[in-house]
């Protein structure tokens, strides 16, 4: 078991959350499917807790802020920045519109969210006491985030404007998609591709995937935790994968990879 505890690199996704409709139902929840514990609420963060794995950070959860009552229940993404200002700013001159201006986070860090030239929704972390995932790619943790939208060459282009992302191309005519590295990086840190064209009303978004050591058996636990079956088991080829839905209908991915990947 390794914690990770520096600061993740620019443009790699280094952190997820949810806002949920009832926070001890969706605690529950993932506890039964990802075997998560909790860090204790913080009432001056809006309820705010981390999920926890062997002690260590590797999403959060709130309730339903103040005026958002409407908002879709989604997993947000957020990209690691050393200079959220500057970042901001490329992403503004890039197409971006702002969510949330950076903002402080008490000593933790400072986010902000924008959505990008496509369409879809990102964050940005820049870390101070909290760095991030502390556990990553095992499982229980986040193994993979991507972005499926309607134009990924313009969201290529876009990301390469503010963080520098190098592509390689793996998809095809039917469904593109490319990983994507940030600059100084070894491995790929994630991808970018095209909606599914059988999905009619899918909508541009970042997407995680969670690591579960069987797939098929994490599956039967979200049906017993009172959640749904987006798409079964199957595999791929890094590995399988599933596509499920919590609580609040918020949409993720089980995966159990390769060894090699």
């Amino acid at each position: 078991m390794t914690t990770h505890t520096d600061p993740w690199p620019a443009g790699t996704p280094c952190w997820v959350d949810l806002m949920a409709s009832g926070l001890g139902r969706t605690q529950a929840f993932y506890r039964d499917v990802l075997g998560w514990t909790y860090s204790e609420s913080q009432p001056e963060y809006g309820g705010y807790c981390n999920a926890l794995l062997g002690g260590r950070a590797v999403a959060g959860l709130s309730p339903t802020m103040e005026g958002m009552a409407d908002a879709p229940h989604v997993w947000s993404v957020y990209l690691a920045t050393e200079d959220i200002s500057a970042h901001a700013a490329r992403a503004v001159e890039a197409g971006a519109t702002p969510v949330f201006e950076p903002m402080e986070v008490g000593a933790f860090g400072s986010m902000g969210m924008w959505v990008d030239r496509t369409g879809a929704a990102f964050g940005m972390w820049q870390a101070h006491e909290h760095t991030g995932f502390e556990a990553y790619g095992e499982p229980g943790a986040v193994v993979w985030c991507d972005l499926m939208t309607g134009d990924p060459a313009a969201a290529q282009g876009f990301y390469a404007a503010v963080f520098g992302y190098a592509y390689q191309d793996i998809g095809d005519d039917r469904m593109p998609y490319a990983l994507f590295t940030v600059p100084g990086g070894q491995m790929p840190a994630g991808g970018i591709g095209g909606l599914d064209p059988a999905a009619g009303d899918a909508r541009p978004g970042w997407s995680v995937a969670f690591q579960v050591e069987d797939v098929d058996a994490a599956v039967r636990r979200v049906r017993e935790a009172g959640g749904s079956v987006v798409q079964e088991p199957s595999d791929f080829e890094y590995g399988r994968m599933a596509a499920v839905a919590g609580p609040d209908q918020e949409v993720f991915v089980l995966m159990t990879p390769k060894e090699e990947m």
